[in-house]
């Protein structure tokens, strides 16, 4: 069967599939040309780029409509550069050089193989020629010790880059490359990931040369006076005759609760019309196994690209180890135990992760040390009038009374570094703040397997201080807000490194500056921002009421700063306040602050599903049946819409996936319908919050079944993306982003440390809401069983 241009408007045969322009998201390897060989996406970022093996900095063209002809089959698309959108302004701006130049590169197929082609609409400027190539990305997670061949060139791809390189006549390092000729081929011995390429003047570069990050490129140059078909390259990948993507079994890599809901769901290449039976297999202590329950699955119907199945074994309560099993796929083994959640599942985050986020002390772990005090020369007022490559935006004014380059005081103690980077951004920390809190008020977590002290600036991880870790790290994170606020009479914005040479900086938190006052220091910057200081003022108002009795003295200055944040911040949007209005309420039992969320009634029902959440837990501090009936109003519509977007997928809840893994969203709902299953069980059904447990832990699309949180589960998403991905390592209990789209209908989680939209790991909410969730799936379905 030759390649096909479907209706998805990809090249499609069976084990093949061409995308242009789906993606577009080049930083992080999605976009250009993309190939997915035998259900690996083996290559991507196929365009015009300006250097060999480009980093997440460096420039990249405008994209416009992709065209499809639907006669010749063929897929083209207009690309130019400069991108004036993201030439020295907003997030991570880009200085591009002085370069216009604009192309199309088309995509067609022919028989097995196809084509890639670019037509450029101008000659290169000669001062470009030798810079300008096309590059395609071979993905190195399945290539390294797999061989290559170049004409009369051989090796083998490399574990980790090595040279010679030498200096380019712009200064920069260029490492050689592996071979050069006019046709490659990529894995010959295997027959899942051969593919070959053959073009004029093809390089073989390991991008890791330049960026630790980088990918293996397939490298032609655009040659002088070169226009239409200045690359001209015939592409064959070896897709086996007749592939169908094996059977893959989704269950929770932790297991279930006996009163859970545990449906595993079963993904099938759509072209696979057997439809075998399911079992459930319990684990015997003595050996071997026993069928509990063998029966014809619920076929579910599409979902993206494939076909799916469920098994509700939902009846079994017999605790015990189990696994499912699909013909000859049989998932990893998990449990089902009224004590499932009990150990060893949200405890790791707060016993590993957030202890290995925190900033400027020394982390210990018996015999290892995880970084040591850091960041202790906190932190210098940023400069005014600036954009800082991590989008940081400066503005005029300091907004303080310190002047650019002034030592500010007071910071130098409390926050997490913010994900697989070593920033402190203000929503990071609050929103870790906020999460815990609530989870300690709601569920008491008084577990306790971590000594921090504060004074001495160090961290033992399993060493019991007497202490409740969650109030500890609560504690941290407040340090953090506070004593900024103390220092600069307002909220920071975020605390980072002044150089790209530093903020690239992965190792030992300790080495990224001296420690003492100097030109590598932090700087601190501020900003005017009610919506994020009005929700920075909540989680104060939250961790006030849970340090009542840990430190009476923090608790109060955490209420009165929240107090005076309400007091003078001025919103944008009448519901920034709604949070902070209850958190107060809370707190204090002021009328005042019943009355403006009563005010906000109008608002709050007009928006009901941005602040669900809110309005349910609302309920129970609001004695008037006028406002509950119109909130419990608006409720029941939101369910509906609930519903109606749970129909869309196997998985028991909405969920729609995005180039950027779906994990932290899902867990965000999960907490919001734990509010509403709470405060209205007559509305809303504890099983959505239920689903939502269950995807994070291993029942969610693609064939990496991974839990999404590191060490947790019999197969966890590792290595991931924290501050040791150089070492292909991962952090117990860091949260992943999950299972991403590769558009339009391919998901994907790689076990590769570099993919920020995959693997990343980030406090905030997708730590707090994770810990949050767990504990209460444990306290709803053990309180249920109790009833």
């Amino acid at each position: 069967m030759p390649l096909r241009l479907n209706e998805l408007e990809y090249l499609d045969m069976p084990g093949l599939n061409v995308m242009l322009a789906h993606d577009y998201y080049p930083e992080s390897h999605q976009g250009g040309v993309g190939i997915i060989l035998n259900g690996v996406r083996i290559a991507t970022n196929g365009d015009l780029r300006l250097e060999p093996t480009p980093g997440q900095w460096s420039p990249v063209p405008v994209v416009g409509p992709r065209v499809v002809d639907r006669e010749t089959e063929e897929i083209s698309v207009r690309m130019s550069y400069p991108d004036e959108s993201k030439n020295r302004r907003g997030f991570n701006p880009i200085d591009y050089p002085d370069l216009e130049f604009a192309y199309i590169v088309r995509v067609r197929p022919e028989g097995l193989s196809f084509r890639i082609l670019v037509d450029l609409e101008e000659p290169l400027p000669e001062e470009w020629i030798g810079k300008v190539g096309f590059n395609l990305e071979l993905y190195p997670g399945v290539l390294f010790g797999k061989t290559f061949s170049m004409d009369e060139c051989f090796g083998v791809f490399p574990r980790q880059a090595f040279g010679p390189g030498s200096h380019d006549s712009d200064g920069e390092y260029q490492i050689a490359p592996l071979a050069i000729g006019d046709r490659l081929v990529v894995a010959p011995e295997t027959e899942s990931l051969r593919l070959s390429i053959e073009g004029d003047g093809l390089q073989l570069i390991d991008g890791r040369g330049r960026h630790n990050n980088g990918w293996f490129v397939v490298r032609s140059l655009v040659s002088s006076g070169a226009t239409t078909g200045a690359i001209d390259w015939l592409v064959t990948p070896n897709a086996i005759p007749n592939w169908m993507s094996d059977p893959v079994v989704q269950v929770s890599q932790v297991g279930y609760h006996p009163d859970q809901p545990k449906v595993a769901v079963i993904e099938l290449d759509v072209s696979d019309r057997r439809r075998g039976p399911v079992s459930l297999l319990r684990i015997l202590p003595t050996g071997g196994f026993e069928t509990v329950m063998s029966e014809k699955p619920i076929d579910w119907g599409k979902f993206l690209r494939y076909s799916y199945l469920q098994l509700d074994f939902s009846s079994v309560q017999t605790e015990g180890m189990y696994v499912v099993e699909y013909g000859d796929v049989r998932s990893e083994p998990f449990q089902i135990s009224a004590r499932v959640f009990e150990r060893g599942v949200w405890q790791p985050t707060v016993e590993y992760f957030l202890p290995v986020q925190m900033c400027h002390m020394r982390i210990n772990e018996s015999y290892r040390v995880w970084h040591g005090a850091c960041h202790l020369d906190d932190a210098k007022m940023a400069p005014t009038d600036f954009n800082h490559f991590d989008g940081y935006l400066q503005g005029s004014s300091t907004l303080t009374s310190y002047q650019s380059g002034d030592q500010v005081p007071g910071l130098d103690r409390g926050g997490w570094h913010d994900a697989g980077d070593y920033d402190l951004r203000v929503e990071s920390q609050s929103q870790t703040v906020y999460g815990l809190a609530l989870a300690y008020e709601c569920f008491k977590l008084d577990y306790d397997n971590t000594t921090v002290d504060q004074e001495t600036r160090v961290v033992e991880l399993l060493r019991p201080d007497g202490k409740p870790d969650v109030l500890q790290q609560i504690e941290h994170g407040v340090l953090s807000i506070v004593g900024g606020y103390r220092s600069l009479g307002r909220l920071y914005r975020g605390i980072i490194e002044p150089t790209l040479s530093q903020y690239v900086h992965l190792g030992d938190a300790a080495t990224q500056t001296d420690n003492v006052e100097s030109a590598d220091d932090r700087w601190v910057f501020t900003e005017e921002n009610p919506g994020r200081e009005l929700d920075v003022a909540a989680s104060l108002a939250a961790a006030s009421r849970v340090l009542l009795g840990y430190d009476d003295a923090l608790a109060a200055e955490c209420l009165a700063i929240a107090v005076e944040l309400y007091d003078r911040t001025t919103e944008t949007k009448p519901l920034q306040r709604l949070g902070l209005a209850l958190e107060l309420l809370r707190a204090t039992r002021e009328q005042r602050y019943e009355d403006a969320v009563l005010q906000l009634l109008d608002e709050t029902c007009a928006s009901i599903e941005r602040v669900a959440s809110l309005a349910a837990r609302s309920m129970s501090l609001i004695e008037n049946d006028s406002y509950r009936g119109r909130v419990r109003g608006a409720l029941t519509e939101y369910r509906k819409t609930v519903s109606e977007r749970e129909k869309k997928t196997p998985y028991g809840l909405p969920y729609e996936p995005d180039i950027w893994g779906a994990g932290w969203g899902i867990q965000r709902f999960g907490v919001e319908q734990f509010w509403l299953h709470t405060c209205c069980p007559d509305i809303f059904p504890s099983t959505y919050m239920l689903h939502a447990v269950n995807f994070i832990l291993g029942c969610h699309p693609g064939s990496n079944t991974a839990s999404f949180v590191s060490g947790v589960g019999a197969r966890s998403l590792i290595p991931g993306y924290g501050v040791n991905r150089a070492d292909e390592s991962f952090i117990p209990g860091g949260v992943g982003s999950g299972t991403a789209l590769i558009r339009p209908d391919f998901p994907e989680l790689l076990e590769w440390p570099y993919l920020w939209q995959q693997t990343e790991y980030c406090v905030g909410y997708p730590t707090s809401d994770y810990v949050f969730l767990i504990a209460a799936a444990d306290r709803l379905l053990n309180q249920r069983k109790s009833h």
